[in-house]
C-alpha cells in the first residue's frame, strides 16, 4: 500500500495582533484548511466547522508535509483540540529544515520563485482581509495554490536534492536538500 503523504496549509481569521500576540496563535482561528493526499490524488478544503475532520485526516496521514506548520499551522489547530499536534504528527516542515541548513528563514515564495519560476498568488494578510469581506472561495483558492506550491517544492527537493532562493542581494543561491530521509521516499 502506498504511503499517504498529505500536503497541508491553512489560513486564519485573525492576525497575531488580533489574537493577542504571536504566543497566542491558538486564538487566530482557522478560516480555511487545505490538504492534498498522494493516495487519493485530490485536494480537500475544510472550513472552520469541519476543523475536527481536518485534524483527524492529518492524524491518519503517514506523513504531513508543510511550510512552517510546526511553528504556526499546528498551533492554530491546537486552539480546537487537546492534542499536541507538534509532537503527535509525523511531519516534514520544509521551512524548518531549510532554516537549519542556512541559519535563517526563507519564505515559500522565495524558494518557489527561484527554484520553479512560480509565485504565490497572494499573502496571508490578504486571506484575513478576504475573510472579513466574506470572500471564502478566494481564500480556498489561495490556500489550494499554496499547498500545490509546497508539494512542487518538496517533490523538486526530493528528486534533485537541491533548491534555490534569492539572497538579500537578489542573487540566486543553491541549497542542498536531503528530504528523502524525512519522508522515507
Amino acid at each position: 500500500m502506498p504511503r499517504d503523504i498529505v500536503y497541508f496549509d491553512l489560513e486564519t481569521q485573525r492576525t497575531a495582533n488580533d489574537a493577542g500576540g504571536w504566543d497566542r496563535k491558538c486564538n487566530m482561528r482557522m478560516s480555511i484548511g487545505v490538504i492534498f493526499s498522494t493516495v487519493t490524488g485530490r485536494y480537500q478544503v475544510f472550513s472552520e466547522d469541519r476543523v475536527n475532520d481536518l485534524i483527524d485526516r492529518l492524524r491518519r496521514a503517514d506523513l504531513v508535509v508543510g511550510f512552517n506548520v510546526l511553528n504556526f499551522d499546528y498551533h492554530v489547530l491546537m486552539g480546537y483540540t487537546i492534542l499536541d499536534l507538534v509532537h503527535e504528527l509525523a511531519t516534514a516542515d520544509l521551512m524548518i529544515d531549510m532554516e537549519q541548513r542556512l541559519g535563517h528563514r526563507l519564505g515559500l515564495d522565495a524558494v518557489a520563485n527561484a527554484t520553479l519560476g512560480i509565485q504565490k498568488t497572494a499573502a496571508g494578510l490578504d486571506a484575513i482581509r478576504w475573510w472579513r469581506e466574506g470572500r471564502v472561495l478566494e481564500i480556498a483558492e489561495y490556500c489550494c495554490f499554496d499547498v500545490k506550491v509546497t508539494k512542487l517544492v518538496h517533490e523538486h527537493g526530493c528528486r534533485h536534492k537541491e533548491l534555490y532562493f534569492h539572497d538579500r542581494f537578489a542573487q540566486r543561491q543553491r541549497i542542498d536538500i536531503d528530504w528523502c530521509h524525512l519522508d522515507g521516499v
